[in-house]
């Protein structure tokens, strides 16, 4: 799910002398202004132009290579008449509204993630016939940015963009734009992608903690209790030994039946860089503080709370357990209501689950890991007559979206297709909107009048109301409301923010060297060892795994990861 941003404002430019314009346009956009072609006809043109709204007039065309998903394929164009990947609504805004008529040099269909799409993105860098805007990847900009193919855009963005993009882009401090900045220079604008939805909690089936007469956890021992009894006292009341307290998968992390934030409960945060108290940056994974996770792990394995054959499934064969009435708890981000615990419901209407906090060894609050997650960033092609133009983009996206002029119900989430912005090819948003979302939803709601909410908040609100409304079709929405609602996740997350609890990942900046050649490698040995680790084997097998890590090229990494720190200090 892509809330509300309240308080948005449209950014109203100033009056620019003549001098200032002519200056612009030629020292911005990297071409001879209009205004001068012509002895200075077209001042107002050249206003409007270093208006971070502003139209280009005559029009501008700006290219572009994109993936075209199965998402937008069937779920947007697939119902929208008159519509296409090339013409639709977000591509006629940006003629009407810019003078930008967006066009795409290819389209690969899948995710940017597909095989495909990462050979076609990796062929066109290799050739060096770049459209002029070009999504890549943190590795992949570094090599634009070292071979000097891109532009810089350090100034631009301080001129070009709103103070509504840039307090969007701001939600997650500087690391969007660390990871972009090279030499000090900008060179990329990154697609921030939500941190914050990462955040993780503990679902639980609550009305096996009612069977049982437990209550919620309020520390780690409190989550071994309840899993010991979901394992032992029958809570399905079906006579047999059938449940397990705790889901995990064979790969032992990720947003569903993951273990970050069980590992975190005891100060622990695998996978993650974080910051010692000398400062340095160290890898989470083999901190003292990870093999006291495991050993409490190893425990519940043993007892039968966790199931033996974890080791060979992953997150489907697991959620088949959970939709079965196997299992009690899991670690898992916001929308694990929607999948995989939906699955449960579905199958026994009377399951019921709830997100909370997760909880530390201590009555201390916990720290809430969050790994950095903006992966993409939108490079321009070294001498491209406009780089301006694709934050002007960015801004039109978020203006029509969440700012004063906002058409949300047209731009991003219109009924027949909720998945509309996605046809825009830059698709920025607030990183914390679904907590914004839920707080006017909150609001609201406790004020007795859900009737003025709009944007986000208002579609979620329908979907909470059919929910309540008992329908068929509304039953599906039970995820929906186990989020959003009185008792949902979103609520854990506002407790979060503002009780400071989020530890954001240190290491921001495009993999290193020695990532690049032995990342995949250490990071498959971390999980064989824990995994085997959690089955039964020796918990001072995790001392030679912290052993063999740092010889096999982790003590290089941290030296990289540290120089890299040290640069960004400065």
């Amino acid at each position: 799910m892509k809330g509300i941003k309240n308080g948005s404002t449209l950014f109203l430019a100033s009056i620019l002398s003549l001098a200032t314009v002519l200056s612009a346009c030629n020292d911005q956009s990297g071409s001879t202004s209009k205004g001068q072609e012509d002895g200075g006809k077209n001042e107002a043109v050249n206003t409007v132009n270093a208006d971070p709204l502003g139209k280009y007039d005559p029009p501008i065309e700006v290219s572009f290579v994109r993936n075209l998903s199965n998402v937008v394929e069937n779920n947007v164009l697939g119902v929208l008449k008159g519509e296409t990947l090339e013409d639709n609504r977000w591509s006629r805004i940006y003629k009407d509204q810019l003078g930008i008529n967006i066009k795409y040099n290819w389209v690969v269909k899948g995710d940017v993630s597909s095989d495909q799409y990462l050979q076609k993105i990796n062929v066109t860098l290799a050739s060096g016939d770049l459209p002029d805007v070009i999504p890549v990847n943190a590795t992949q900009l570094k090599q634009l940015a070292d071979s000097g193919q891109i532009e810089d855009m350090t100034e631009l963005y301080k001129k070009y963009a709103t103070p509504l993009t840039k307090d969007v882009m701001s939600q997650e401090g500087t690391s969007p734009f660390d990871a972009a900045t090279f030499d000090g220079k900008l060179m990329a604008i990154p697609q921030l992608e939500a941190s914050i939805e990462r955040a993780m909690f503990i679902w639980i089936r609550t009305d096996w903690l009612q069977k049982l007469g437990l209550q919620p956890p309020k520390t780690m021992a409190d989550v071994l209790a309840i899993s010991k009894a979901f394992t032992e006292q029958d809570p399905d009341g079906n006579g047999k030994k059938d449940t397990y307290g705790l889901a995990i998968t064979k790969t032992l992390w990720g947003g569903a039946m993951g273990l970050e934030g069980f590992m975190a409960g005891y100060n622990a945060y695998p996978n993650m860089w974080v910051e010692d108290a000398s400062g340095k940056l160290v890898y989470g994974g083999i901190q003292p503080e990870v093999k006291k996770a495991l050993q409490a792990l190893q425990n519940m394995s043993k007892n039968g709370e966790i199931d033996k054959e974890f080791g060979i499934k992953d997150g489907g064969k697991v959620s088949e357990n959970i939709a079965a009435g196997q299992i009690g708890m899991e670690y898992g981000e916001q929308w694990n209501s929607i999948y995989p615990l939906q699955l449960n419901k579905n199958n026994n209407p009377n399951a019921q689950w709830q997100a909370f906090p997760i909880v530390s060894e201590s009555s201390n609050t916990p720290k809430v890991p969050l790994k950095f997650s903006t992966t993409r960033f939108f490079a321009v092609k070294k001498g491209a007559k406009h780089p301006e133009a694709v934050i002007k983009l960015f801004n039109l996206h978020l203006e029509k979206n969440w700012g004063t002029t906002a058409e949300f119900d047209k731009y991003y989430a219109p009924p027949e297709a909720e998945s509309v912005w996605q046809l825009s090819p830059v698709t920025p948003y607030p990183a914390k909107k679904n907590v914004e979302a839920f707080r006017a939803i909150d609001a609201a709601r406790k004020a007795g009048d859900t009737s003025k909410l709009t944007g986000e908040a208002k579609t979620i609100q329908g979907k909470l109301e059919s929910f309540a409304s008992g329908s068929k079709e509304g039953f599906a929405l039970w995820g929906w409301e186990r989020i959003y609602g009185k008792e949902g996740s979103m609520g854990v997350v506002d407790q979060y923010d503002k009780s400071n609890q989020f530890l954001m990942e240190k290491f921001v900046g495009s993999p290193t060297p020695t990532m690049v050649e032995r990342k995949t490698t250490l990071d498959k040995l971390q999980t064989e060892v824990f995994v085997k680790i959690i089955l039964g084997q020796s918990i001072n097998e995790f001392d030679k795994f912290v052993e063999d890590w740092n010889k096999l090229g982790g003590d290089k990494m941290t030296k990289e990861v540290n120089d890299w720190y040290a640069s960004k200090k400065k």
